[in-house]
């Protein structure tokens, strides 16, 4: 099978091909698996921070990719809850033990076990994968591949976000940052807070127009205070400055959620200026999201068909994952990054 293989950790300013197109040979589902046969498969900033090394401990070489859709090829040994044909999706819980005090309460995303597709094990920038059955959630008719693949990274962890941020209907929401997960939070919030004002930071003229085309109640550059204090703030960069700028635009009691896996090297310069009494006190919480759990993404897609949900995205065929990857990392986004894997 054709597969695009990171094999060692780089820097793109460096290195345009990061990963390398390889034929390998199609894997088996073992006890508990299934083959799926992938058709797309979403790319996510998490690639980057990959490629980077920003993430460790992690498997190398590696397949990576964890929004993927796919129709199940072949069954493994002990399988019960899909059948041949059935199509299917694989987000980055790739596995968890099941057996900790977090998975038994619902909480595998904190399992000291936890398994990352693409990170810990091999995932969508291939034509073929297997997964543990468990973790291969049915994808609803209404969906189509291209629509249903940045729903399982970018809208289920922006999901998750938007639970732990204790939004209430009417608060205002704050989103740091516009790009695959926070277009589709902002869509999410419309149907779910419909008297919620969506306040947008953005570094690009053409997010803000996106994020105000969507709805926004307000767009400003990210270092702009927002017309109005914020009950709550969520931030999708990757880098640090927008956690001072959000916490400054924080209510008494605010929160904000960090909803990004790793943040880029820390900026001393700024990082020295995190001041309590300026930024933190008055009950400010600051809130991080670790993974997303099996719930998430099986809620989430279940919302995503009732507030018809549909993502914004480009196409890349898997050729081109390289090009994905660099664009998602030096060009305007406005949307999700899909890859084309099979018709």
């Amino acid at each position: 099978m054709k597969a695009m293989l990171l094999q060692k950790f780089t820097d793109l300013e460096d290195n345009k091909e990061s990963l390398q197109m390889v034929d390998l040979p199609i894997p088996q589902p073992g006890k508990g698996e299934v083959l799926l046969k992938i058709s797309v498969c979403g790319v996510c900033h998490t690639e980057l921070d990959e490629i980077e090394g920003r993430i460790s401990p992690m498997k190398l070489p590696v397949v990576p990719g964890h929004q993927v859709i796919g129709t199940i090829e072949k069954l493994g040994t002990k399988t019960s809850l899909l059948k041949l044909g059935d199509r299917v999706g694989v987000a980055w819980i790739f596995s968890a033990c099941g057996k900790c005090e977090f998975c038994m309460a619902g909480r595998e995303n904190l399992c000291d076990d936890f398994l990352a597709t693409g990170k810990d094990a091999n995932g969508g920038y291939a034509q073929y994968m297997t997964v543990p059955e468990k973790y291969a959630y049915p994808i609803p008719d209404s969906l189509s591949d291209l629509e249903a693949a940045p729903l399982l990274c970018a809208g289920a962890i922006g999901y998750r976000s938007v639970r732990l941020s204790k939004l209430k209907n009417g608060d205002n929401l704050g989103l740091s940052g516009f790009g695959a997960s926070a277009h589709l939070v902002l869509k999410l919030v419309k149907h779910k807070f419909p008297d919620t004002k969506v306040f947008v930071f953005a570094r690009k003229n053409e997010e803000r127009g996106f994020a105000m085309e969507l709805g926004a109640y307000w767009a400003g550059d990210m270092n702009e205070l927002s017309p109005e204090k914020l009950e709550c703030i969520i931030d999708t960069t990757p880098v640090w400055t927008p956690i001072l700028e959000s916490l400054d635009n924080l209510k008494k009691g605010g929160r904000l959620v960090i909803n990004a896996i790793r943040k880029e090297d820390v900026d001393k310069y700024h990082l020295q200026y995190l001041s309590y009494k300026e930024h933190l006190w008055m009950e400010k919480e600051i809130k991080t999201v670790a993974n997303i759990t099996s719930q998430d993404v099986t809620e989430f897609l279940s919302l995503a068909v009732q507030a018809k949900l549909k993502p914004k995205v480009e196409v890349y065929t898997l050729e081109r994952a390289n090009e994905a990857i660099l664009d998602i990392k030096f060009k305007h986004n406005t949307g999700a990054k899909v890859l084309q894997i099979a018709e």
